[in-house]
């Protein structure tokens, strides 16, 4: 265990902050993921450590249709530390965002996002792949 980590469950034990911030500041110094990491060992190693996103113009486009290549690569660690500091968002932004996110149709509530959630969601995304072909182009989403 850290020293970070003592001094958080200090602070709990001590009620200088609530059971909510302890697991938010353990999730932040990598406690859970070392244990996640112990007892999920076999999984860990097969787990896809990028998400890809690729656009591409079919050949004979028409050139006002044609958009360019577009090749993504994002880190699932990446997402991880977003997922992280989303965390750290306070309670008021958090209900900007929530609102902003019902505007659109989109019923969330960024105070229930875990890493946990991020974490299921990856493990699912390693078997998948989303191809949409249209006339113009080919768009490909997938976890490698």
């Amino acid at each position: 265990m850290s020293e970070n980590q003592k001094k958080i469950l200090q602070m709990l034990a001590e009620g200088k902050i609530s059971v909510d911030e302890a697991q938010r500041l353990l999730s932040l110094t990598g406690a859970d993921r070392d244990t996640r990491n112990e007892s999920n060992n076999t999984a860990s190693k097969s787990a896809p450590r990028y998400l890809h996103v690729v656009v591409e113009p079919k050949p004979g486009t028409a050139p006002e249709h044609r958009h360019g290549r577009v090749n993504v690569r994002v880190p699932f660690g990446l997402i991880r530390a977003g997922m992280k500091l989303a965390t750290l968002i306070p309670p008021e932004a958090a209900d900007k965002v929530n609102d902003a996110m019902k505007e659109k149709g989109m019923s969330f509530d960024m105070r229930h996002l875990k890493i946990e959630d991020i974490e299921e969601l990856i493990s699912a995304l390693h078997d998948s792949e989303v191809n949409v072909d249209t006339d113009d182009e080919t768009v490909r989403v997938y976890a490698e």
